[in-house]
């Protein structure tokens, strides 16, 4: 129907609530339906909890879309085919999930080892402050932070075998220091 100047006229409500699926036939469709539904999920998903929320999903969608659903009588179908989406979906989170667990755990020490290693650097602490200024210089920057001996030698500007000599020297001290208190 077209009103004045070629504009549609509003539709009435009594032909607005004949179109789509109304939420009487819906709820008569879910007594009807439910079970069924229910037991098609559950082939496509493993467990109960998992099959009644996706037709509980899946009623919900269809409820929020039943103006959409022209012919009444294709309720279920929608239905059947939201629980198959819905069930797919389920699928695919829970196989994401199974791969990220599967990654992995980085190996963590217990209470009793972590204890056990900061007491050990501890001791190496205080043994480190008892080597010559020059061997802990020289042992830091080439073991704590991952310098070569060049690059050592470069920083301290000193020689690399004066490099070579204080870092020999103070492993040698530092190895006495710790058997002692081992």
């Amino acid at each position: 129907m077209s009103g004045v100047s070629g504009i549609p006229a509003p539709r009435k409500a009594a032909e607005a609530t004949g179109t789509g699926t109304t939420v009487d036939h819906l709820t008569e469709t879910y007594r009807a339906h439910y079970r069924s539904l229910l037991g098609l999920a559950a082939l496509l998903l493993d467990d109960t909890a998992s099959c009644e929320d996706v037709v509980q999903e899946a009623f919900i969608r269809v409820h929020s879309a039943r103006r959409r659903v022209r012919d009444p009588e294709k309720t279920l179908a929608y239905l059947r085919q939201t629980v198959v989406n819905l069930s797919r979906s389920a699928l695919r989170r829970r196989i994401l999930g199974l791969k990220l667990l599967s990654k992995p755990m980085p190996d963590m020490a217990s209470a009793e080892e972590g204890a056990y290693d900061q007491l050990e650097r501890d001791a190496l602490i205080k043994a480190m402050k008892g080597l010559q200024r020059r061997q802990r210089e020289v042992l830091v920057l080439r073991y704590f932070a991952d310098m070569t001996e060049a690059q050592v030698a470069e920083t301290l500007g000193i020689s690399l075998g004066s490099v070579k000599a204080y870092g020999s020297r103070g492993i040698a001290a530092l190895r006495v220091v710790m058997e002692a208190k081992a």
